[in-house]
């Protein structure tokens, strides 16, 4: 199966609303800003208590239409920019310069520049220095400052102004200018800040991508546990596990409550000598379980990782099934030339005139043999290597019928405790014949091993007929004996596993792949009332 492609770099679209500073969205808490110093204008102007806190604002016609004029203007401002029917940058040098005039008269009708509508005017420097990206920032300064000093000229003409007002004039200048250069300084920092930040978030989005898709595509469950042991994130391999489709947002308890008892179990406080990790039994698998702490509480968040101990078996399992392959690959070299002596010495043996009827007998059976131990050599070989097998169409009737005899022969059987059945419909199959004898060799010795029980010796059968679903045919092996154990009947197709000590457990296995390299589908039946049943399905001839 192809591995996805791990997914590309985050490049997040631009839309217009973020590519043009400012946003509409700054410009209306600009819009804001200006409509409640207005406001504020207003409750100054018509307020008797406010107006005990003001110097020099007083209510006269020609303070109420100014603030009046700035009131309305400043809604206009807030509407065009609500509606969005003037451009940003038209918006806010419009408003600068409606601010610094506005504020420069406001000085002029109450006090000069002694009076507190400065600051103001430093805001408003400032506001359009930031909103315009540093560009006009030094002429808003200026036009400040031209306010302050015309205000002043205006004052010392006709007499009203204090000695030092050009001083103070100058000081206000000055500020509007600093504000202006600093306001530029500022945007220009929060500028490259704002760069290296975005730069940074692209970094961190595929960073996080690249963690979610190496997460979401690992063998290995992994879920995140908040402290109410609520599942927060899962992977797929989590999802397949647990068999719950999305198990995020569900608390533990409900989706696996096995693994909730056992995590409970574990923190609070673990039994002496308990591991971190252990086997628990959640619906029909085995999952190891372990887990990580989040944070310094016990009793926080955690990181739970699941693997299933069938698949680690099974890893296990197949590391000790290719040793076994390259020990049979050297083994097979030394058990070869030894037989290969055997059959040539009985072949030369043969042509001796000397040998009676029962030595020509015994003479068959080692060079019988001694070629099926050669074939199942080979078996073994083909069976590590992957190579298909040769197949050939038997005659299976008689073909159960010689097998039939010579297992009497070989096991020393009575005929009535191994009987034959076959029906006359059975049809020829399509097989390798060396292998199809190792399966049921293997079965049978199986069978006449486990089969016996204290009262009486194994009896087995050897049935086979036709299978009306595929037109093929089916061989069953039945004893009599004790059912197999259902937890035994499970595992003993797992290669190395046993019952006895003497055993190897690769004879099942090894039934079971080279069934399963001829296209023979083979099971174990437990037979109702007792007793046991290996059934193959072989493939139709044709």
């Amino acid at each position: 199966m192809t591995t996805p492609a791990p997914p590309p770099p985050s490049q997040t679209p631009a839309s217009p609303e973020s590519d043009a500073y400012p946003s509409w969205r700054t410009l209306t808490w600009f819009g804001l800003f200006r409509l409640v110093l207005a406001i504020d204008l207003c409750l100054f102007l018509f307020t008797p208590a406010l107006q005990e806190l003001a110097t020099d604002f007083y209510q006269t016609p020609w303070t109420e239409g100014l603030v009046f004029t700035y009131l309305g203007l400043a809604l206009l401002g807030l509407a065009l920019t609500h509606w969005r029917l003037a451009e940003k940058a038209t918006l806010v040098q419009t408003g600068v310069f409606i601010d610094i005039l506005a504020f420069s008269l406001l000085m002029h009708h109450s006090g000069g520049v002694d009076g507190s509508f400065g600051l103001p005017m430093a805001i408003a420097v400032a506001a359009g220095a930031l909103l315009m990206e540093g560009r006009l920032s030094l002429l808003f300064a200026a036009f400040a400052t031209t306010g302050v000093m015309a205000v002043q000229i205006n004052a010392q003409l006709s007499g009203l102004g204090p000695k030092d007002g050009f001083t103070q004039a100058g000081l206000l200048g000055g500020l509007y200018f600093m504000v202006a250069l600093l306001a530029h300084v500022l945007y220009r920092r929060i500028q490259a800040a704002e760069r290296l930040a975005a730069s940074r978030q692209v970094d961190i989005d595929d960073l996080s991508k690249l963690n979610a898709f190496i997460i979401q595509r690992m063998s290995t469950g992994v879920l995140v546990i908040d402290e109410a042991r609520r599942i927060r994130l899962g992977n797929q391999a989590t999802a397949e596990l647990l068999g719950t489709p999305d198990p995020v947002g569900q608390p533990l308890a409900k989706i696996a409550p096995e693994l909730a008892a056992w995590l409970a179990a574990t923190l609070d406080p673990p039994a002496p000598g308990q591991a971190p990790g252990a086997t628990v039994r959640v619906g029909e698998r085995d999952l190891e379980a372990s887990h990580l702490g989040l944070g310094q509480d016990p009793q926080g968040a955690l990181l739970l990782f699941l693997r299933d101990k069938r698949a680690l078996l099974q890893e296990a399992q197949q590391i000790k099934l290719a040793a076994l392959g390259r020990l049979t690959a050297s083994i097979a070299h030394n058990i070869r030339n030894p037989l290969s002596a055997v059959k040539h010495a009985s072949q030369l043996l043969a042509e001796s005139p000397d040998l009676g009827e029962e030595d020509q007998h015994l003479l068959a059976i080692i060079q019988r043999n001694s070629g099926r131990i050669d074939g199942i050599v080979e078996s073994v070989l083909q069976l590590s290597r992957g190579h298909p097998p040769e197949r050939q169409t038997l005659d299976l009737g008689a073909w159960l019928r010689e097998f039939h005899a010579e297992l009497l022969e070989s096991r020393q059987l009575p005929r009535e405790r191994f009987q034959l059945a076959i029906a006359p419909d059975t049809p020829p199959a399509r097989v390798n014949a060396d292998h199809l004898h190792q399966i049921l060799a293997n079965l049978c010795d199986n069978a006449l091993k486990h089969a016996r029980t204290a009262h009486q010796p194994a009896r087995l059968g050897l049935n086979a007929g036709r299978l009306s679903a595929t037109a093929g045919a089916f061989i069953e092996i039945r004893d009599e004996g004790d059912s197999i154990d259902p937890e035994i009947a499970k595992e003993m197709f797992t290669p190395f596993f046993t019952t006895s000590a003497s055993g190897t457990g690769l004879g099942l296995y090894i039934a079971l792949e080279l069934a399963a390299t001829n296209g023979i589908a083979l099971e174990y039946r437990a037979i109702p009332g007792g007793g046991n049943s290996f059934h193959l399905s072989l493939p139709p001839a044709a």
